[in-house]
């Protein structure tokens, strides 16, 4: 990138604090997610409840991602996103005295799970919806470029730190996660940009606007698919403690690491995107990262070395941070602002299903077949996806640049 569009992006204050506002915030949602898993599979031991713990998430986002969409189009989406941090933080809360006063039970992971899911719900949405009224048009491919960094960040930082605090105790992981949330939802509300509220009414056609405007642009939704299906197959987060305790033979910490490991990929290709972006053939570029996710996949299923495996999931998050940033620039490219938020709810559930339905697919597929199975048979799905979507969406498949 040249200095003068970096001293440019790094001049938009608002844009700024709601980059560290987010970072803060998910390196404490991180952290919950991996103690969370943690002390699940204390509680149980069952592979069956840890793909639980993610279809606990999904259900009520699905439920609640298109209303929440909505809304974001027509509140103010820094207070709704500070609003999530809130609730995030008190949940934390609640896992502390729980873990004190020795109540923490499989029904309250559960009932913390449903809870996380809505929070969800509506911070997905808006995250995504606010950031392109942070920076003009012309540096947006590059702020979410940025705001990529530090996601990545967060996610590397969070479940590394997660997995050591937690050697100290669940408690002390909890208080870390609140106090993180804490701190992004009190700096989420210094955030002001020029709010322009929808005056539609909450009707059936105006929430599913989002969804019949993806429809009618196959990029868009072949985009917005490819990742739902790729992630649904590929993903074995919910896996990873089995991996780290059973088959790597480490512990919380080695959990964190594997955690974090993705994300670690997914940052070093932030940067490369935020210096070089991408310009031609983003169609192919968009399917051959879901491909080589796939692979990356497969060697890990495989993989019985612990360094391997830390090597080949930074390779999928290196990938699969490509088309992250290629989506979202596509989406919001696309689609005009009094859209956006319905159109990011769009985008959220099929992350969300990609995400929280995957780990319960994951679970339940290593119940029948195995960890090893499982993950081995996700990743030759994911590359399977790649090459069906060559073919069912040759528009994606053809673009060229990100703007049309």
């Amino acid at each position: 990138m040249p200095q003068s569009d970096l001293r440019q992006l790094f001049s938009h204050r608002h844009f700024i604090r709601f980059w560290w506002a987010r970072m803060a915030g998910i390196m404490g949602n991180q952290m919950l997610l991996v103690a969370v898993a943690w002390h699940m599979y204390d509680i149980t031991g069952s592979a069956w409840d840890l793909g639980l713990v993610g279809l606990f998430q999904f259900v009520p986002a699905l439920v609640l991602t298109l209303p929440a969409g909505h809304l974001a189009d027509k509140l103010h989406r820094g207070r709704m996103f500070a609003a999530c941090m809130a609730v995030q933080a008190a949940l934390a809360t609640v896992l502390i005295l729980a873990t004190h006063e020795g109540f923490a039970s499989r029904d309250l992971m559960f009932g913390i799970s449903v809870v996380l899911g809505a929070a969800r719900a509506f911070q997905m949405p808006v995250q995504q919806a606010l950031t392109p009224l942070l920076v003009p048009p012309e540096l947006l491919q590059r702020a979410i470029a940025l705001s990529s960094s530090g996601l990545q960040t967060a996610v590397i930082a969070g479940p590394a730190l997660g997995g050591f605090l937690y050697a100290a105790g669940a408690i002390t992981v909890y208080a870390s996660c609140g106090a993180l949330l804490l701190v992004s939802t009190l700096l989420t509300l210094t955030v002001h940009y020029r709010h322009s509220p929808s005056t539609h009414a909450a009707t059936w056609s105006t929430v599913l606007a989002g969804v019949e405007y993806v429809w009618q642009r196959k990029v868009l939704l072949g985009a917005t698919s490819l990742d739902l299906f790729a992630v649904l197959l590929g993903g074995a987060t919910a896996l990873l403690p089995i991996y780290a305790r059973d088959i790597l033979h480490t512990g919380p910490v080695g959990l964190g690491l594997l955690r974090a490991a993705p994300a670690a990929g997914a940052l070093v290709m932030s940067l490369v995107l935020l210096r070089w972006p991408l310009e031609r053939k983003v169609g192919h570029k968009l399917l051959a990262s879901v491909a080589i996710f796939g692979l990356c996949m497969v060697a890990f299923g495989l993989s019985t070395h612990f360094g391997l495996s830390l090597l080949v999931l930074a390779l999928s998050g290196a990938a699969d941070n490509v088309s992250v940033v290629m989506r979202l620039t596509l989406m919001q490219m696309e689609t005009p602002d009094a859209l956006r938020g319905r159109v990011s709810a769009v985008n959220s559930i099929f992350i969300g299903a990609s995400n929280q339905l995957g780990e319960f697919e994951s679970g339940a597929t290593a119940a029948l077949w195995g960890p090893v199975g499982s993950v081995v048979a996700g990743g030759v799905g994911t590359i399977v996806i790649a090459a069906t979507w060559l073919r069912l969406f040759p528009t994606l498949a053809r673009r060229d640049r990100m703007q049309g």
